[in-house]
């Protein structure tokens, strides 16, 4: 593992049943980095972040998060991880402190320390003049940085973001953008996939997931390649990939 992973993910596979939803991925993600997952719906992204997060357990292979294992080390793992799901279980019918309040019980925050972390991550998400608002009054943005406040109380290592903007609108997309570049430059190692590829144009690398597979890893410079834009670079590997099965599948 080099000095800077911080994330290692060796030979991973991950079967629901008869379905594969990841093919024996490996992948290192570097310490202090945003580390993007891109590709088509089902592609197997969610369900690789989730075993990242230690909520699934792999098939086969191993997952280390700054030399602890996911399975075998998952309590470890896990005070040093926050994971946002696509669908963030905020409650609509509390206001705005009390869903941190609650988030912040689980983890015993208490006392002088939790008035300032309340204020420090609803500060940078501006989101102090509505704490007495009820979470289900708030736009989709607003929810989704009242969900990331809510991950960052514990003040994690690793941020882990499954398509946290799928929805919102461009302005509360960036500014959910422009809090992750503060966490980032505090340190912090976010993972994160994305619908946009102008978001995975903001990251440090990108992972593109097909089929299960990862098909490629590099920083989005090197993917886009000499194509006009990175989303052409990603189709043109996706029909890359698809060509090569099929001739694999007609071989005789």
């Amino acid at each position: 593992m080099d000095d800077r992973t911080l994330i290692a993910v060796s030979n991973v596979s991950m079967n629901f049943g008869p379905i594969v939803a990841v093919d024996d991925v490996s992948l290192a993600i570097p310490e202090g980095s945003v580390t993007g997952f891109v590709g088509s719906d089902g592609a197997g992204k969610s369900t690789l972040l989730r075993l990242i997060a230690t909520m699934v357990t792999p098939t086969s292979g191993s997952i280390t998060v700054d030399g602890h294992d996911v399975v075998r080390e998952k309590r470890r793992v896990k005070e040093m991880s926050g994971y946002m799901p696509q669908w963030f279980g905020l409650y609509e019918d509390l206001t705005v402190k009390e869903n941190i309040d609650f988030f912040m019980d689980i983890f015993g925050i208490f006392g002088a320390e939790r008035k300032w972390r309340r204020e420090r991550f609803l500060g940078f998400s501006n989101l102090l003049p509505f704490v007495d608002r009820l979470a289900g009054n708030l736009s989709g943005g607003m929810k989704q940085k009242l969900g990331l406040a809510c991950v960052l109380v514990h003040q994690p290592r690793i941020l882990i973001l499954d398509e946290p903007t799928n929805g919102v609108d461009p302005v509360s997309r960036r500014e959910f953008w422009d809090i992750l570049f503060q966490m980032k430059e505090q340190g912090m190692t976010i993972v994160i996939s994305t619908a946009y590829l102008d978001e995975g144009e903001k990251c440090d690398n990108l992972a593109l997931i097909h089929r299960s597979r990862l098909i490629d890893s590099n920083i989005p410079e090197e993917i886009k390649g000499e194509f006009p834009s990175l989303e052409e670079a990603l189709i043109h590997r996706i029909q890359q990939e698809d060509e090569a099965l099929i001739h694999d599948n007609f071989k005789f």
